[in-house]
């Protein structure tokens, strides 16, 4: 069993270490677009390569090491819940202009790892590819954020 080593090995870096149960399934992102009237962009389906034991740095970052699939490969009311967890999330958070929510979904389940608030904007990110399939060009996406931070920032003014 490595976990005992491993854990040795976290504890040189710190008093203590977090341990989290393995969750194998399928992964899943959700972008989120909004302020108030929040929408929830078309799935992707992250699949590592078959060298890749989970979407780590390298699957992430290595061109052509991860399968992208956007619309995700799973039936509507799957994707109505997935939403529903990634606009519960980016309420919760109190995210403004936009967000990614990270999720296994494992049978029927889904299990979110994680919110991203600043997900990444190049080109080719997971947000900007949600967004294309969901009939926004990177530039269109870019000016709609934009316009969300300033009204965002109007309605702090006019608070204030």
């Amino acid at each position: 069993n490595a976990l005992p080593a491993a854990v040795d090995k976290a504890l040189e870096y710190g008093p203590s270490a977090m341990i989290e149960a393995y969750i194998s399934g399928r992964e899943i992102t959700c972008g989120v677009v909004g302020n108030q009237e929040l929408e929830a962009l078309p799935l992707i389906e992250i699949i590592p390569g078959e060298q890749y034991e989970f979407f780590n740095f390298e699957a992430k970052y290595q061109p052509g090491a991860t399968q992208e699939i956007c619309p995700a490969r799973i039936d509507e009311t799957l994707t109505r819940r997935a939403q529903e967890c990634a606009l519960t999330a980016h309420k919760a958070l109190c995210c403004q202009g936009y967000s990614r929510t990270d999720m296994i979904l494992k049978a029927d389940e889904y299990f979110v790892l994680e919110t991203n608030t600043i997900p990444g904007m190049t080109a080719t990110s997971l947000f900007p590819q949600s967004a294309q399939a969901a009939g926004m060009s990177f530039s269109e996406l870019l000016d709609r954020l934009i316009e969300l931070g300033m009204q965002a920032r109007r309605r702090q003014l006019a608070s204030g």
